[in-house]
């Protein structure tokens, strides 16, 4: 027996009500629209072939649908060709229909593309976001489908331009929306890309900022800290020097005036205390004096009869010092 024809396929499962795989759609003037539509998508796209399947909503309804499986081809392209699955809605023609590109290892989908959704294979190209019947139909719908995929092959990331796109007086209302939203896509996929890279820069510079900011903010506590301590010890000199101040003005009017004073006449000493001091200060400027005489000879930046010459003045001196030393410090001092 040979296997019905479609048409006859078509009409035997829409007159079907009664059994368990009745399809979802009640009305008769809907059944006529939903016969005429196939077969005229299956007369233009012969490759195309009408079934009966069980389809689940996104709400997780199941419906007894009708559907129409083939491939596209895509003129002048050697991408493989594009496998699609229509399916009927139970409202059609009121309703688009679900169209989904069939999924395969070998032939993923590219995850930008504008209209396929490369995890569940979902179609949305604009005819089917403004469907409205008449004048939509499945025909029309699948020319569409191929002229977009003409421009924007969902196993290809490359776009392609066709000749009548370059003259728009040749393009059609439709032809030009589906480009649009195409760019448009696009434009919004590289926005998000170099806005992503953006914030994950600016991500990265605002904690460096945060660093920053946590190590200016320990640095200004620790001078902050160290203005209190200065300020403290600012404080502390003064009362010193106030405490000084006054005992010089108790002890030594010439204080007051700093230019008639030397450091000495700060504290009281008679005069023998006075000539020992001045002996034994005397007596170490030789020493050093002395101790130079040595380097240089080591170096021999002076001759040996001007060193010898030189640390008998010296030794002279020292000895006239020690011994004015030794005899200030025998006698009796009153400080």
């Amino acid at each position: 027996m040979a296997p019905p024809s479609p048409k006859e396929f078509i009409e035997a499962a829409l007159v079907a009500a009664t059994t368990p795989y009745a399809l979802s759609y009640t009305d008769s003037k809907q059944k006529w629209v939903i016969l005429r539509h196939l077969l005229s998508l299956l007369q233009e796209f012969p490759g195309f072939k009408p079934s009966t399947g069980r389809f689940m909503h996104n709400d997780g309804t199941e419906v007894n649908l009708l559907r129409a499986t083939g491939c596209v081809h895509v003129a002048n392209s050697t991408t493989p060709t594009i496998p699609l699955v229509i399916w009927l809605h139970e409202n059609y023609p009121q309703k688009a229909p679900l169209v989904f590109v069939s999924l395969h290892l070998m032939t993923p989908i590219h995850r930008h593309h504008p209209f396929v959704d490369n995890t569940t294979g979902a179609t949305s190209p604009p005819y089917i976001l403004t469907w409205k019947y008449p004048p939509c139909n499945l025909s029309e719908l699948l020319r569409n489908l191929v002229q977009i995929f003409t421009i924007d092959h969902p196993f290809s990331y490359t776009l392609t331009t066709p000749a009548c796109l370059t003259h728009p007086w040749l393009v059609s209302t439709k032809e030009a929306l589906d480009r649009l939203v195409g760019m448009l896509h696009y434009d919004m996929v590289a926005l998000r890309a170099s806005t992503s890279d953006e914030i994950e820069k600016l991500s990265l510079l605002q904690e460096e900022l945060k660093r920053r900011d946590r190590f200016i903010t320990s640095m200004v506590a620790e001078l902050g800290e160290e203005r209190m301590r200065l300020e403290e010890r600012v404080k502390n000199w003064a009362e010193e020097t106030d405490r000084v101040e006054n005992w010089l003005r108790v002890n030594d009017g010439r204080s007051l005036n700093a230019r008639d004073v030397e450091i000495e006449d700060a504290f009281e000493m008679d005069e023998t205390t006075r000539a020992r001091l001045e002996s034994s200060a005397a007596d170490l400027a030789i020493e050093e004096v002395m101790y130079k005489l040595d380097k240089a000879l080591e170096h021999e930046a002076v001759s040996f009869d001007s060193y010898i010459k030189q640390l008998r003045s010296l030794a002279r001196q020292q000895f006239f010092h020690r011994c004015n030393e030794m005899a200030s410090t025998s006698s009796p001092t009153s400080v």
